[in-house]
């Protein structure tokens, strides 16, 4: 049974399906490994423009299983702390690899964010929740920093230094309301009505032309690890040149003087 599912509801769109559901989908070394492959195929694959993350059953990923990780793949030669430095690479290297991705990432919460699977949906690029999710740093409460995948870099990016400092800090538990009220998910769903929402998140996107999405989301992301304002400025002159070079600006413009939809080549 495969620990990722990858399905294709529409042209153009993949959804990643956690799934481990008797377990919360909680991260083991099989499921991480699964995960990172995926999303590797997918970065290559030109017919793939948005990828929904989500998880099986009741719950969107609980975080490390507790009852034990495994081992990170090739490390089987090496000592204890040399394995558990090569268990926190694996999992923490998931969001680089989904910050990476040309396609943007929509998770899909319906259900539990925890510890690992909290930092999965920091990392996506648009949030979604159902009612029924929740989420919490939850290293901190297993006697370990909540410091860890990413989440003192992203978490106070979202939703600002002081809620994150108190939310890490605490490590409790909140609900999919307050991931609303504080800006950490841009949409609340009835769970019934979560996938949908998000494949329609999903087609609007792809009404931009390949190539400009991919810059957006470079640039996004790049805008905010730059230090200034002109930084950003020059990363996005420098984009906007490059994507007035391409078939896809010509036919975009072509479509919207035309008052037709444009037919995009990524060319």
């Amino acid at each position: 049974m495969s620990l990722v599912l990858r399905t294709e509801p529409a042209e153009g769109i993949a959804v990643l399906t956690l799934n481990r559901p008797s377990a919360l989908n909680a991260m083991s070394a099989e499921l991480v490994q699964s995960l990172h492959e995926q999303l590797q195929a997918i970065a290559v694959d030109p017919a793939v423009r948005v990828v929904i993350l989500t998880g099986a059953g009741r719950g969107f990923c609980a975080g490390l299983d507790l009852g034990g990780y495994g081992e990170a793949p090739h490390t089987a030669h090496l000592g204890r702390t040399q394995k558990m430095f090569a268990v926190q690479k694996h999992i923490a290297s998931l969001i680089p690899t989904l910050r990476s991705l040309p396609q943007p990432v929509i998770a899909a919460v319906n259900g539990p964010a925890a510890g690992g699977g909290f930092a999965l949906v920091m990392g996506s690029d648009i949030r979604l929740a159902a009612r029924s999710a929740k989420f919490n740093a939850a290293f901190i409460r297993i006697g370990l920093s909540a410091c860890d995948i990413g989440t003192s870099w992203l978490l106070p990016r979202l939703v600002g230094v002081a809620r994150a400092q108190e939310l890490m800090l605490t490590g409790r538990l909140f609900d999919a309301d307050e991931a609303y009220r504080i800006g950490l998910v841009v949409d609340l769903l009835d769970d019934d009505a979560l996938m949908d929402a998000a494949l329609t998140k999903a087609h609007e996107i792809m009404r931009n032309s390949p190539f400009g999405v991919a810059l957006t989301k470079e640039g996004m992301w790049g805008a905010l690890e730059i230090p200034a304002l002109q930084n950003a400025i020059d990363m996005e002159n420098r984009q906007q040149v490059m994507a007035t070079a391409t078939k896809d600006y010509a036919e975009a413009t072509a479509a919207f003087l035309q008052r037709r939809p444009p037919n995009y080549t990524n060319s």
